[in-house]
């Protein structure tokens, strides 16, 4: 062991002396990876080092360092730059270790400002959440911004200017001010189509510091102008996918030139053969009964006076077998419509329109489609059929709501696999939603076949779980040399079946790669810790969410699904809101979401879009998700600007469960002959059982409550007085109705499974809170600690367990490792969130097929617990204006780093627990934001702090904190090595082979009742165990032994 331990300092050692880059802290520590550091048993203090993946480590006096000489490499990016990132992910089965990538993040260089020689600086500048937008609709204008690497703690004034040229000699809009709100100005103006406005900040600090943004702009699109362009097809009954054509004179080399397009199905354009713009699978998902949106692209750079624009046109989600339902749900005619506008030196303009003068060609692609896949044959060539065909028919067109759906990493894979079956599989360690690509040098009439999957089993290709979808790429060659993917579909996978390839050809792993596909979000959170487990957990996370944020939320990737269920979107919001910039994502879901519910008198559909064949379901907790988002978006963006357009739909879903609530005797309750309940808990009539165990009425009548509360809310933010007097009194009517029905006098709740109690406690609906928390505890203790709770429970189990003061025991569940639990799937070898607790049973076999997607991230709300309970970080006013950091150290992390870069700027929670049983916070606040800050087991003993003068701690560790970094450390008031403690459970003590030991020989009954797997007894807390006289324990050979547990250090 001795000689072990040497090794490891020697082995740690050495990792040091090869990554050090400069002294720090006076000298005596040194610039390396927080990972290298703590690995080698040292020490952070934070902000110390000047390379952006560097911390100052003081390590332990063992380890000597040397300087070493280390190059920079300077990289230019230009404007025309394509950055793909590659996956560095390793995948790991059960019995390894699991290593997570740190992700960096770039903010959009056209939002950053260069640093004034103070070094003030403004970044994250968007218009309605978007960076610079082009042709998007503006019904309203809200431009935002952060203030970064200022000494300055809050806003003295700023100024914020509109013009419609870039020097700003014609200035439309300017707001001066000292209110000046970071979160979300209105830009009160009256908009022209087709124009660019540009628009920039200054601000002044209240120390003087003054800094100028870079000038923005946003781009208007058609808007109501009228169309010269013409809807255009193939001819009727044409059973091949069209591209369209038109070839250019243009009378000169213009000098400004946009292309607006549109088309019932999905899009490219081209000129001269070149794609035009890098996003994917335009025009995205409309609401196709109210319109379809508009596409602009800035043309100029590639436009020549004689280019060829060609136009070419998949199903997509209009005509393609979509849906649960099935069949060609839209419509059965691929069409398009297109403007290309250009302007000239001499002041003249020219619109070349869509109509039948242009040309029709057969599409090489001969059958595409969402859960179809694509089929590309090279050989057919695209010959051309005739001139197109003008299609009478009103179809509304709209500038756009979608983001950009972009190529946002690039993956390599991991690995080419000869299966037991002889098959070629290709695994890229990671599942995800993208498309495939392949260098392709093939013999003319080479067919290859690829297929989709998420898991292997028994090691071969496996994709059942797909159900009715084909999720195939087939491609034929004609014998060029070329690099291919699909253009009209997307895939959800981890492995790719390979057949056809030929022999002559080798497959490497260079020669195949695959393009992550999601809408264009900045990531705003992140968490590294010291767990490799955890690390795994949290990217599991984050690759669900990016999995499924194409253009709408959708439930999973893969299957034939793929739809914007609203339950699933309502419970990972939040989640969803810390991880990344969703504002612009969810504007245009919640867009889609009112327009469908406006057609059901308010009812709120269970998905979205619903097809003209579909039956509209509606749902309690799926339909509040009308609610619950916009709320959310308020909540953590900070602008009622943003969620006022959402007003209506939200009325439209209570007084909907109102009629409901009057039809069955208006008693306060929201009743429906089917509710999905708690889907997916585990205490149903079986495990496998779609709902759990909790009553659906219940369940309906708390969530009516919860949303018409959330909805009062708003509209007295809003003004609406009758309106929040009228769902105030709601609130009440239907709290009486389900406090004096669901409980007793007394406060003891009838309906007894933990997603009855998790509701209450989340949404403050009970008679007597600590009785209820008591009944709570029980049931858990029923249920062996274990996760019965579903789709509505879990999402808020830790959250709850910590608001109602048992962290601890949401600890419990969070670090579990067994089946049901988070983490199991991770010890599985999981990348992304399962639908299901047991998506794959122990022995790695898929637990079944009707209803099992690996890539679900509605349980990945278990990483909002992460920021606001283990870093701490909650708002505690809209838009993080305010906030509470509260963070709650255990010692299963040496440290947990966690950040959210929010609408007021950047809150960062980092804590980590020393060798000698230090706890060091770092906590940074934003410019003119606040921090209420809880210092976890605060103590004098050794107190230090940067920042801010000890003195302004009160005696219970809390302290109000402004703008700045700050690093306070001491010795806790009870010591966080000390792991053990009366509420530890006996079985909690299982790996731990010093108690083990200890306990085997001086505590006999308990060794066996651990060693033996007892779950009954197991359960019992060491506390407990001098009372325990039945089972044969005697208090005075009990207490010598606890005494030594409890005095026990772990680190």
């Amino acid at each position: 062991m001795l000689i072990r331990k040497i090794l490891l300092v020697l082995i740690a050692s050495q990792a040091v002396f090869a990554k050090v880059n400069e002294k720090c802290y006076h000298g005596k520590g040194v610039c390396i990876s927080t990972k290298d550091c703590f690995e080698s048993g040292g020490s952070i203090k934070k902000n110390l080092c000047h390379h952006s993946h560097s911390e100052c480590c003081i390590l332990p006096k063992s380890i000597k360092t040397k300087k070493t000489k280390t190059k920079t490499k300077k990289i230019i990016v230009t404007a025309t730059t394509k950055i793909a990132e590659t996956s560095s992910e390793s995948v790991k089965t059960p019995t390894e270790s699991v290593e997570i990538p740190s992700e960096t993040v770039e903010t959009p260089s056209e939002s950053v400002e260069t640093p004034s020689e103070n070094g003030m600086k403004i970044t994250r500048l968007k218009l309605n959440g978007i960076v610079n937008p082009l042709g998007f609709d503006y019904n309203k204008l809200i431009a935002s911004w952060n203030v970064e690497d200022t000494k300055a703690l809050k806003l003295k004034n700023g100024i914020l200017e509109v013009a419609e040229d870039e020097k700003f000699t014609n200035v439309i809009f300017k707001k001066n001010s000292e209110d000046l709100d970071q979160i979300g100005e209105l830009i009160d103006i009256k908009l022209k189509p087709r124009t660019r406005y540009f628009w920039k900040v200054t601000i002044t600090g209240d120390n003087g510091e003054t800094a100028t943004s870079k000038t923005q702009f946003f781009e208007t699109g058609k808007m109501n102008e009228t169309w010269t362009g013409k809807w255009i097809a193939a001819e009727e009954g044409a059973d091949y996918h069209p591209i369209f054509r038109k070839v250019l004179q243009l009378k000169e080399k213009p000098i400004k030139a946009r292309l607006y397009v549109s088309c019932l199905g999905v899009f490219e354009a081209y000129l001269d053969g070149q794609k035009i713009g890098d996003e994917n699978l335009t025009p995205y998902i409309n609401d196709y009964v109210t319109g379809m949106q508009i596409i602009t692209f800035d043309v100029i750079d590639q436009l020549k006076t004689d280019s060829t624009l060609d136009i070419q046109v998949g199903k997509g989600w209009y005509m393609s077998k979509f849906a649960i339902d099935g069949g060609y749900n839209f419509g059965e005619r691929m069409e398009a419509i297109a403007e290309l506008h250009v302007s000239y030196k001499d002041g003249t303009e020219e619109i070349i329109s869509s109509d039948s003068s242009w040309k029709v060609l057969k599409s090489d692609v001969t059958e595409s489609g969402i859960y179809y896949g694509e089929d590309l044959d090279r050989t057919v060539g695209n010959p051309e059929m005739g001139s197109a065909v003008e299609v009478k028919g009103e179809r509304e067109l709209l500038d756009r709501y979608s983001l950009p759906v972009k190529v946002m990493k690039v993956l390599k894979p991991k690995e080419i696999i000869t299966t037991p079956k002889g098959e070629t599989v290709i695994d890229f360690g990671q599942n995800h939603a993208g498309v495939m690509e392949f260098d392709a040098d093939f013999p003319e009439g080479t067919v290859i076949t690829i297929d989709c999957g998420e898991v292997l089993q028994q090691g071969n290709f496996y994709n059942e779980n797909y159900r009715e979808a084909r999720s195939r790429f087939v491609y034929k060659s004609d014998g060029r040399k070329e690099t291919i993917h699909p253009r009209f579909t997307f895939f959800g996978y981890r492995y790719l079946r390979i057949q056809g390839w030929p022999e002559s050809t080798e497959l490497t792993l260079d020669k195949i790669r695959s393009n992550v596909l999601y809408s264009e979000m900045e990531r705003t959170g992140f968490i590294e810790t010291s767990n490799t487990k955890i690390n795994r957990l949290y990217q599991n996370c984050i690759w669900g969410q990016k999995s499924n944020f194409l253009d709408m939320p959708t439930d999973c990737p893969q299957r034939d699904e793929r739809l914007g269920w609203t339950g699933d979107a309502q419970v990972f919001s939040q989640t969803a809101s810390y991880n990344m910039d969703t504002r612009a994502f969810y504007k245009k879901f919640l867009r889609d979401l009112g327009l469908d519910a406006k057609r059901n008198d308010g009812g709120i559909s269970s998905y979205i879009p619903h097809t003209p064949i579909s039956t509209v379901s509606v749902a309690s907790i799926w339909g509040d998700a009308g609610i619950i988002i916009p709320n959310v978006i308020y909540n953590t963006y900070g602008s009622l600007d943003d969620i006022e357009e959402h007003y209506e739909m939200m009325k439209g879903w209570i007084e909907y469960m109102h009629r409901n609530d009057v039809e069955n005797g208006d008693m306060g309750f929201f009743l429906l002959p089917f509710q999905f309940g708690d889907w997916l808990g585990l205490d149903g009539i079986t495990e496998q059982s779609y709902k759990g165990g909790t009553n659906d009425d219940y369940l309906g009548s708390v969530y009516y409550y919860h949303s018409t509360v959330l909805t009062a809310e708003i509209a007295g933010l809003l003004g609406k007085k009758d309106d929040q007097e009228k769902y105030e009194t709601l609130a009440k009517k239907i709290k009486k109705a389900v406090l004096d029905e669901y409980f007793s006098i007394t406060g003891r709740l009838s309906c007894d499974t933990q997603a009855s109690y998790i509701v209450a406690f989340a949404f403050d609906l009970y008679v007597n809170k600590e009785k209820l928390i008591n009944q709570f505890m029980d049931r858990l203790r029923k249920d062996s600690y274990q996760i019965k709770c579903g789709f509505v429970g879990a999402p808020l189990l830790l959250t709850t367990l910590s608001k109602i003061g048992k962290i601890d025991m949401a600890y419990r569940f969070f670090f579990n490792e067994s089946y049901p639990s988070w983490l199991y799937s991770v010890n599985l070898g999981a990348t992304t969130i399962w639908e299901r607790w047991n998506s794959l049973l122990e022995d790695g076999s898929i637990s079944g097929t009707g209803m099992n997607s690996l890539n679900h991230y509605s349980y990945g709300t278990v990483v909002q617990f992460m920021y606001e309970y283990i870093g701490g970080i909650r708002s505690s006013s809209p838009g993080f204006k305010t906030a509470i950091i509260a963070p709650e150290p255990i010692m299963k992390f040496r440290y947990f780093n966690s950040k959210i870069i929010t609408a007021s700027g950047k809150y960062e929670s980092n804590w980590n627990i020393a060798e000698d049983g230090i706890l060091t916070l770092n906590i940074s606040v934003p410019f003119s934001g606040k921090a209420d800050v809880t210092l976890p087991r605060f103590s004098t003993s050794k107190l230090n702090a940067t920042g801010i003068n000890v003195n302004e701690i009160k005696e219970d560790g809390t302290v109000t904190l402004l703008a700045g970094d700050y690093e306070i450390s001491y010795m806790p008031s009870s010591d966080y090595r000390k792991i053990y403690g009366p509420e530890t459970r006996l079985l909690d003590l299982a790996d731990d082979d010093e108690v083990m030991e200890l306990l085997q020989k001086e505590l006999p009954i308990a060794y066996g009742i651990i060693s033996g797997r007892d779950i009954e007894l197991g359960y019992e807390t060491l506390g407990s165990l001098p009372y325990q006289y039945f089972y044969g324990f005697v208090a005075d050979e009990v207490y010598p032994v606890l005494e030594k547990i409890y005095n026990m250090s772990r680190w």
